[in-house]
């Protein structure tokens, strides 16, 4: 039971942090039909500027200077390349956002070097904050979970509580309408895109301590990103944090617990295959669960479309 506690705190920090990445993606690929490959590159500056930051005047006003500075340049993105580009349909804006990607990288290794850089927790955080049969859970895990939820909440009120939010959503689905009202849709597109950068930034500035920072950082989450927003459904808000949630706690688990895919077969009346049997049959009875934890979120995604292609909450084709 201590051993699930555990895993179930973990979990949450991985689907959360998750969440952060995809909440605001998930509005631009809902608003703009945009797939922004360079989703997970803002992610990786907000953890490097948020590092240079810190520097020189701390990590918490690294934590405050670093996602604002992000979301400005998510903004100028969409304003002077995505906006010109928006128009010529999918694929080149598909082409621009996978250019972006690479070159952010290669900046990020031009002025920071290819190594991991010495990005630290806060010390006032370097502490235990309780622990479970032994194993103790430091007080930044806390932090990254109240931080979490604390933006949901907020994205929360925001979209649904608010005249903005709501215009917003209204964007979302009719945009000539709320343009024929008076409002300035395409300065919606740049503030929701600039709001989607800045909010992975703030997950790259309270990941890199963890995970640590580095130039490649950005392809580790950049895939998953993508497949959280599909199986919690376009456009729901709701539907990346469970998404999110549902993807960290499987992860979490299948590496926790070594359940053998033996066990699994024969569990549902499969018996062993004999040894004159084709070499994959056997091998797939030797498979643990350790071993396909990080391709589990994309069988989940597999199964999502299949039965249910909108997504768990989304009102859209994925």
């Amino acid at each position: 039971m201590d051993l699930v506690l555990v895993n179930l705190i973990d979990g949450l920090v991985t689907g959360l942090l998750l969440f952060m990445l995809s909440a605001g993606l998930t509005l631009i690929f809902s608003m703009m039909g945009v797939l922004n490959f360079a989703h997970a590159s803002f992610y990786m500056l907000g953890a490097y500027f948020a590092y240079q930051i810190s520097v020189y005047l701390g990590f918490w006003v690294g934590l405050l200077l670093a996602p604002p500075l992000v979301g400005v340049l998510g903004a100028l993105v969409e304003r002077y390349g995505l906006r010109r580009v928006h128009q010529y349909g999918h694929v080149p804006e598909l082409i621009f956002t996978f250019g972006l990607a690479l070159m952010i990288e290669e900046l990020v290794q031009f002025i920071w070097g290819r190594n991991a850089v010495n990005y630290v927790s806060p010390e006032i955080l370097n502490f235990t904050a309780f622990s479970i049969a032994g194993n103790a859970i430091p007080a930044y895990k806390v932090f990254m979970i109240f931080i979490s939820l604390g933006i949901f909440i907020a994205l929360l009120y925001v979209l649904t509580k608010t005249r903005v939010g709501m215009i917003i959503q209204a964007a979302l689905s009719y945009p000539r309408t709320v343009e024929a009202l008076g409002h300035n849709v395409p300065l919606i597109f740049m503030g929701v895109f600039g709001v989607g950068t800045a909010l992975a930034g703030v997950a790259g500035v309270i990941a890199g301590p963890v995970l640590s920072t580095f130039p490649g950082m950005a392809i580790v989450l950049g895939s998953i990103v993508f497949v959280t927003i599909v199986i919690g459904g376009l456009g729901s808000l709701g539907g990346a944090l469970v998404a999110s949630l549902l993807i960290g706690w499987l992860t979490t688990f299948a590496k926790a617990y070594n359940i053998r895919m033996e066990d699994i077969l024969t569990g549902v009346g499969f018996s062993k295959p004999e040894p004159i049997w084709d070499s994959m049959w056997q091998d797939l009875w030797t498979i643990t669960s350790p071993q396909i934890a990080d391709i589990l979120p994309y069988l989940l995604m597999v199964l999502i479309l299949v039965f249910r292609p909108y997504g768990l909450f989304g009102k859209r084709d994925a």
